[in-house]
C-alpha cells in the first residue's frame, strides 16, 4: 500500500521556493521545512530504492548537510537539514546548474550537453558522465568530488534508460525535484499492481 502520509506542498509553497529548495522538499515528508534522516530514508524508499541505499543516503546526506544549513546553531544529533538554507550546503566540484542562491542556471544546464554529450545530443553515456565529473573537479576539493560522484552515480543507476543513457529531460527533472514525485507515483503504482 502506498504511503499516504506524504502530501505534496501547495502551489503557493512551491512558487516561493528556489529550484534547489524544490529539489530537496520532496524529502521533507511532513512539509515542516526540515528534513530529518528518517524522512530522507522514507523519500528514497518512496522512489524505489532498497533499504541499504536508502540508509546510506539518509546518513550521508543528513550528516553532510545538517550543520551547513543551520549556521550559528548548536549541532544536533538528529541531523536536521533546513530546506530554507539548503543553498548554504551547496558543494564544490559540481555542474554549476544551481547558483549560490539555489536558482537554476539554464546556460550551465545546457553546457552539460554541449560539452559532454558527444554520442547523443540529449543524453549522457556512463563514460561521458565520468568525464563530466572529472572536468568539474576543483583541485583538492575531495568532499565536493565525493558529493558529486555520489549524486550522479545514484541518479545514473536509478534513472538510466534501457540503452544505458541518462536522458536530458531526466536530468532536468532531478534539478527541479519533479523527477522524485514522478518516481514515487510510478513506484507506488508498480507496488499496487504487484499486489493485485
Amino acid at each position: 500500500m502506498a504511503d499516504v502520509s506524504h502530501k505534496s506542498p501547495s502551489q503557493a509553497e512551491t512558487q516561493e521556493q528556489s529550484v534547489l529548495q524544490k529539489h530537496v522538499s520532496f524529502f521533507d515528508r511532513n512539509h515542516d521545512g526540515i528534513v530529518y534522516p528518517w524522512e530522507t530514508f522514507k523519500g528514497f524508499r518512496a522512489i524505489g530504492c532498497g533499504i541499504p541505499l536508502s540508509t546510506f543516503a539518509a546518513v550521508f546526506i543528513n550528516v553532510g548537510l545538517s550543520q551547513k544549513t543551520r549556521p550559528g546553531k548548536f549541532p544536533s544529533l538528529l541531523f536536521p537539514v533546513e530546506v530554507g538554507n539548503i543553498h548554504k550546503a551547496k558543494h564544490g566540484s559540481d555542474s554549476g546548474v544551481y547558483d549560490t542562491q539555489g536558482r537554476f542556471v539554464p546556460e550551465k544546464f545546457e553546457e552539460i550537453f554541449t560539452k559532454h554529450a558527444l554520442t547523443y545530443p540529449n543524453a549522457l553515456t556512463s563514460d561521458e558522465l565520468k568525464k563530466m565529473l572529472r572536468a568539474n573537479r576543483v583541485p583538492k576539493d575531495y568532499a565536493g568530488w565525493l558529493a558529486s560522484y555520489s549524486e550522479w552515480k545514484i541518479l545514473y543507476v536509478l534513472c538510466k534508460d534501457k540503452n544505458g543513457l541518462l536522458q536530458k529531460e531526466t536530468i532536468r527533472a532531478v534539478y527541479d525535484g519533479s523527477l522524485f514525485e514522478r518516481m514515487e507515483r510510478e513506484h507506488a503504482a508498480a507496488r499496487q499492481f504487484s499486489t493485485v
